[in-house]
C-alpha cells in the first residue's frame, strides 16, 4: 500500500469515507506521470486496490472525475488527462446566427464553433473540444469531443402550431432552435400564448430539442412579466426548498449574546456602511483613523459563514444560486431574507457578527501589515453615496446632522486619495464605462432612463474593498489554504496581434512586446484621452482582455494590476466570498491546508460553477433591461434621435442614443447608398464607392424604424435620406 501512503490527502479522505481510496489529486498526479491513458483495471493495480469495495469506489470516483471533465475516457476505455490529449474544457457561448464559441474554463483563447458543431449544443453547455484548425479570420476552430453537462433544462417562449406541428419559439435569442412539443405534452396551451417548457430530450445533430409545456403564462407580455420570463429562460432558482425554510426557522432577528463570545468587541467603534439609496442588504462597513504618519483601516464584512455551514440546506441552495441577481426594482437573493436583510445585514444600531480585515498602511498607502479576526460590531450609521459625497463637498446641514462621523468620513476620503495615487502608480486600468438606471412610474411604466454618476463616495468604498480583497488573497496564499481567486487575464496572442494591427493604423502603439502590462494599457488610455476617437480606442482595448472568472489557480488580476486577488467583501450575495471566509476561518484556528474541508479540485469545480452563475445572472439582467428599453421605445417609432456608433459588425451598426441610453441596430441593408464592407481588425464599415467610413464613436442621426419586445430588438434607419439611397425630392411641377 505504499502508493496510498504517499497520498498527501489521505487524512482528509479518511475523514470523509470509512474505507478511503486515493484522492482525486493523487489519481491526477499519477496519470500525469504516465505516458499513456490507463484503464480502470490497470490503474487499480498500480494503486494496489485489490478488494472489490476498493475497486467499486475507484470506479465511482473515475466516473465522477469524467463527468467533471477532470479525466477523459478514450475508445479503449483508457483514462487520461484532457491536457495530455490536447483537449480544452469550457462553456459554450451561442450566437443567434447559429455559430458559437467555447470559453475555456482556465482562460486562454476562445474556440470558434461552426454551426455544424453547434447543432447538438445549447448556450451554456459544458463540453470538451479539440482545436481542428483556424478560419479565414485567424480564429481557432474547435470540434466537440464530449458534452460534459447540459445547461438548458427549461425555456420560455411563444407556443405556435404550424401544419399540425406544435412547437415553442424561445424568447432567449441565443436559444436558436425551436422546441418541438408532442401533442400529449401541450397541456392547456393555445397558439400564440407565452408558455414555460421543460426540455425532456436534448437536441442532437439531426433533431431539435423536445419539450413539454409546464405553465401557460399568458396572452401578452404584461408589466412585470419580463422578469418572470427571464427567471424561467435562464433557469434562475427563485423558490426556497422546504429544507431551507425549515433551517431558517432556527434564526431569530437578533444576535444572541452567546454568539459574541470569543470575538473582539467593536461595538463602540464608529463603523459605517455606505451604499446606494435603494440597497437593502449591507454587507460591508468601514472605519479609518490616522496612525502615526500612516493609517489604520478596518473593513468589517458580515460573517455569513457563522450562519451558513458547509453541507447544510442553506449552503447547498446558496451554491446552487451562486450569487444574487439584481433586476431593476427586484432582487433574487442568494440567501433568505432573514439572513440577507436581517442577521447578515450590517443594519445601524444593532449587534452583528462580522469578519474584519484590519490594515495598517504607510503615509503613501502601502500596506505594512494586516490581520483578520472575527468580531461583533454595531454600525453607527447607514449612509448613502449621495449623502457622503455631499458631506465631502461641504453640505452644512448634512455635516451638522452627522457631526460625530464627519472626521471619520474625511479620514476615509484622505486615505482614498492616497490609494487612488497608488492605483495609478501600479497601472490599474480604469475604463470609462457608463451605467444606467431605469426610473419607474405608476404601474411599473418607465418614466426615464438616467446615467449612474459615480462620485468619490463610490470610489472610496471601492478602494477599501479592493485593499481588503488583496489582503485576503495574500493571507490564504501564504498559508497554502485552497481558495477561489478572482482571475482576470490579459490579452492572448491572437487578440494582441489584432489590437496592435488596429493601433498601428491610427499611428499608435502598445508597449510591452509580447506581454504588455496593465501600465502599458493605462498609459495608452491616458495618452489618447483627448482624441476624438478615444471611445473607439478604449472599446477595442477592453475587448482585447479576457473575461474575469473564479479559479483555484492564481493567474493574477490584470485589470487591477495585482498578482493575486480574491473576493472577500460580499458573502451575502456571492458564494465565492463565502468560500473565502470559510478558508480564513479555517486558517485562523490553525487548520492545515490538508485538513480544510475543500481541496483544489473542489475549488476548481466551485469556481467554474460560480463563474457560470455570474454570467447567467448578467445575461438574465441584460435580457430584462433590453425588454424594458424596448417597451420604453414602443411609442417612439418614427421619431429621430442623435446617437453614436457603439459597435460595428458585418451586418450593420449598433447605435447608442445619448439622451435615452438605448442601443439599436442600423442594418447594413439600410445603408442603401453603397456596398459597405466590414473590416473586423479596424472595427469599421467602408463604402465601396463613396469611401464613407463608420467606426465606433462616430455620430449619426437615426430614425426609429421598428421595436420588437419578443426579440428584444430595436431597428433604426439612418435619418439622412442620402444614406438610405433616397433621392432628394425635385421642386417644381409634379410629373403626370
Amino acid at each position: 500500500m505504499s502508493k496510498l501512503k504517499s497520498d498527501p490527502f489521505q487524512a482528509r479522505e479518511a475523514q470523509k469515507y470509512e474505507q478511503p481510496i486515493p484522492s482525486r489529486e493523487f489519481i491526477l498526479a499519477h496519470l500525469a506521470e504516465r505516458e499513456v491513458p490507463l484503464t480502470e483495471e490497470v490503474l487499480a493495480g498500480e494503486l494496489r486496490l485489490s478488494a472489490e469495495h476498493e475497486r467499486e469506489a475507484l470506479r465511482r470516483r473515475l466516473r465522477a472525475m469524467e463527468r467533471d471533465g477532470q479525466l477523459v475516457r478514450n475508445r479503449r476505455n483508457g483514462y487520461g488527462l484532457p491536457k495530455k490529449m490536447d483537449l480544452i474544457k469550457g462553456r459554450v457561448s451561442a450566437h443567434h446566427d447559429g455559430f458559437g464559441f467555447l470559453i475555456p474554463e482556465n482562460g486562454g483563447t476562445n474556440l470558434f464553433l461552426h454551426a455544424r458543431q453547434m447543432a447538438a449544443l445549447m448556450h451554456g453547455d459544458r463540453i470538451l473540444a479539440r482545436v481542428v484548425g483556424a478560419d479565414q479570420r485567424g480564429r481557432l476552430e474547435g470540434a466537440v469531443v464530449e458534452i460534459l453537462e447540459r445547461a438548458v433544462h427549461k425555456a420560455v417562449g411563444r407556443f405556435l402550431i404550424e401544419g399540425g406541428i406544435s412547437f415553442v419559439m424561445p424568447s432567449e435569442k441565443r436559444f436558436r432552435r425551436d422546441i418541438l412539443i408532442p401533442a400529449e405534452h401541450r397541456g392547456e396551451a393555445k397558439a400564440g400564448q407565452i408558455v414555460a417548457v421543460e426540455i425532456i430530450e436534448q437536441p442532437t445533430a439531426y433533431r431539435q430539442p423536445i419539450g413539454r409545456v409546464t405553465e401557460v403564462m399568458g396572452e401578452h407580455l404584461a408589466p412585470g412579466m419580463e422578469i418572470d420570463i427571464a427567471i424561467r429562460s435562464f433557469d434562475l432558482p427563485n423558490e426556497w426548498p422546504p429544507a431551507v425554510d425549515q433551517e431558517v426557522t432556527a434564526f431569530s432577528s437578533q444576535v444572541p449574546p452567546e454568539a459574541a463570545e470569543g470575538r473582539e468587541d467593536l461595538r463602540t467603534l464608529p463603523l459605517i456602511t455606505i451604499d446606494g439609496e435603494d440597497a437593502r442588504d449591507f454587507d460591508d462597513a468601514v472605519f479609518c483613523e490616522p496612525e502615526g504618519k500612516g493609517w489604520r483601516l478596518l473593513v468589517a464584512i458580515a460573517d455569513v459563514s457563522a450562519y451558513v455551514t458547509p453541507g447544510s440546506a442553506l449552503d447547498q441552495e446558496a451554491f446552487n444560486r451562486g450569487n444574487s441577481v439584481y433586476f431593476p426594482a427586484q432582487v433574487i437573493p442568494m440567501l433568505p431574507e432573514v439572513l440577507s436583510n436581517g442577521l447578515c445585514s450590517l443594519n445601524p444600531q444593532v449587534d452583528r457578527l462580522c469578519m474584519v480585515c484590519e490594515l495598517h498602511l504607510g503615509a503613501r498607502g502601502k500596506v505594512r501589515d494586516f490581520r483578520f479576526f472575527p468580531a461583533v460590531m454595531r454600525s453607527a450609521a447607514r449612509l448613502t453615496y449621495t449623502v457622503v459625497a455631499a458631506i465631502l463637498e461641504g453640505d452644512i446641514p448634512l455635516r451638522q446632522q452627522y457631526a460625530a462621523l464627519v472626521p471619520h468620513i474625511q479620514h476615509l476620503h484622505t486615505l482614498y486619495k492616497i490609494l487612488s495615487k497608488r492605483r495609478e502608480g501600479r497601472g490599474a486600468i480604469d475604463f470609462d464605462s457608463a451605467e444606467t438606471r431605469i426610473v419607474f412610474g405608476p404601474e411599473r411604466k418607465i418614466e426615464r432612463i438616467v446615467p449612474v454618476v459615480r462620485n468619490d463616495a463610490h470610489r472610496l468604498i471601492e478602494e477599501c474593498m479592493i485593499t481588503a480583497n488583496v489582503a485576503a488573497a495574500e493571507f490564504l496564499t501564504s498559508r497554502r489554504v485552497p481558495l477561489l481567486y478572482r482571475v482576470h487575464e490579459g490579452p492572448d496572442k491572437t487578440k494582441l496581434d489584432q489590437l496592435r494591427q488596429f493601433l498601428a493604423e491610427l499611428g499608435l502603439s502598445l508597449g510591452g512586446g509580447d506581454e504588455p502590462t496593465p501600465h502599458d494599457f493605462s498609459g495608452l488610455i491616458a495618452q489618447t484621452a483627448t482624441r476624438l476617437d478615444a471611445h473607439l480606442i478604449q472599446t477595442v482595448l477592453l475587448r482585447s482582455l479576457s473575461q474575469a472568472i473564479y479559479s483555484s489557480e492564481n493567474k493574477g488580476h490584470f485589470g487591477l494590476a495585482f498578482r493575486s486577488y480574491a473576493h472577500f467583501t460580499s458573502p451575502i450575495r456571492r458564494y465565492p466570498d463565502l468560500m473565502v471566509h470559510r478558508a480564513i476561518r479555517h486558517a485562523l484556528v490553525g487548520g492545515s491546508p490538508h485538513e480544510f474541508a475543500y481541496n483544489d479540485s473542489d475549488m476548481e469545480r466551485i469556481g467554474e460553477h460560480c463563474s457560470t452563475t455570474e454570467r447567467r445572472a448578467d445575461e438574465a439582467t441584460w435580457d430584462v433591461i433590453n425588454w424594458l428599453k424596448c417597451e420604453y421605445m414602443l411609442d417612439k417609432v418614427g421619431a429621430e434621435f442623435d446617437g453614436v456608433v457603439s459597435s460595428v459588425t458585418s451586418f450593420g451598426l449598433f447605435v447608442e442614443l445619448g439622451d435615452v441610453h438605448i442601443d439599436g441596430l442600423v442594418h447594413i441593408t439600410s445603408l442603401a447608398n453603397d456596398y459597405y464592407h466590414f473590416d473586423p481588425v479596424h472595427h469599421r464599415l467602408t463604402g465601396e464607392h463613396t469611401k464613407r467610413i463608420f467606426r465606433i464613436g462616430d455620430p449619426i442621426r437615426i430614425q426609429v424604424a421598428a421595436v420588437s419586445l419578443e426579440t428584444r430588438k430595436i431597428d433604426f434607419l439612418p435619418a439622412d435620406a442620402a444614406l438610405r439611397g433616397e433621392k432628394k425630392k425635385q421642386k417644381g411641377k409634379p410629373h403626370r
